[in-house]
C-alpha cells in the first residue's frame, strides 16, 4: 500500500493535527479566563454533563478534555499550576468573568441533587493562586462584583451621611431655641 504522504514530509499526521487543534481550543479558552477548575467526573453520563452545562452562566464553560491536552495547553502560561490536577477523569470549568461564586454554584447544586459527594472539584487556579479541593469554600464565598460595589459605595457614602446628620442636628437644635429678643430701637433725639 502506498502512502499519500511523501517521505520526509513536514505535515503532521491526522492524529497529531487533531491533538494540536484540541490544544488550540483550550488555549483560546484560557486566554480570557479568570478561573480554571478541574472537576472529577468519573461515571458522569452525557445527560448529566449537559444538565450541568445548561445551568452554567454564559461566562462559564464546561469542557471534557484529555489531561495531556490540558497539560500541553497550560505549559508556559499563568495556568501551569493546574497541571497536578490533570490526572484521572476530569471536566474543566473555564470562567471568563470575575463572578466566581455564580459560576461554581450550578455544579454544587447538581452535586447535591445527584448525591455525588465523591465527584468534587479537584483543584483550581484563580489569580495565579492554586486552590486545592479543600480551599473551594473561599472561592464560593467570595463577594460578587455587585456586592463589592455595594460595599465600596457604602464606604464612600458613610462620611457624607455623617456630616449631613451632624449639620441637620445642629440646624434642628438652633430651630428649637427661643428667638432672641431684639433690642428696642433707641428713641430718636430731637434736634
Amino acid at each position: 500500500m502506498t502512502s499519500v504522504r511523501a517521505v520526509g514530509s513536514t505535515l503532521p499526521s491526522i492524529r497529531a493535527a487533531a491533538e494540536l487543534a484540541r490544544q488550540e481550543v483550550l488555549r483560546r479558552e484560557l486566554a480570557e479566563c479568570h478561573l480554571v477548575a478541574g472537576i472529577w467526573c468519573h461515571g458522569f453520563t452525557v445527560a448529566q454533563l449537559r444538565s450541568i452545562r445548561a445551568n452554567l452562566p454564559p461566562t462559564a464553560r464546561l469542557v471534557v478534555a484529555k489531561n495531556s491536552d490540558v497539560a500541553a495547553a497550560v505549559a508556559g502560561t499563568r495556568w501551569e499550576a493546574v497541571r497536578p490536577f490533570a490526572r484521572g477523569m476530569n471536566a474543566w470549568l473555564f470562567v471568563r468573568s470575575d463572578e466566581i461564586p455564580p459560576a461554581l454554584r450550578p455544579y454544587r447544586d447538581f452535586q447535591k441533587e445527584s448525591k455525588l459527594q465523591l465527584n468534587d472539584f479537584t483543584g483550581a487556579v484563580f489569580e495565579g493562586r492554586l486552590f486545592g479541593p479543600d480551599d473551594f469554600a473561599q472561592l464560593e464565598s467570595m463577594p460578587t462584583r455587585v456586592q463589592s460595589y455595594q460595599y465600596l459605595l457604602g464606604c464612600l457614602q458613610m462620611p457624607a451621611v455623617s456630616v449631613l446628620a451632624a449639620l441637620r442636628a445642629r440646624q434642628e437644635a438652633l430651630a428649637q431655641l427661643p428667638p432672641a429678643e431684639e433690642p428696642a430701637p433707641a428713641p430718636a433725639a430731637d434736634k
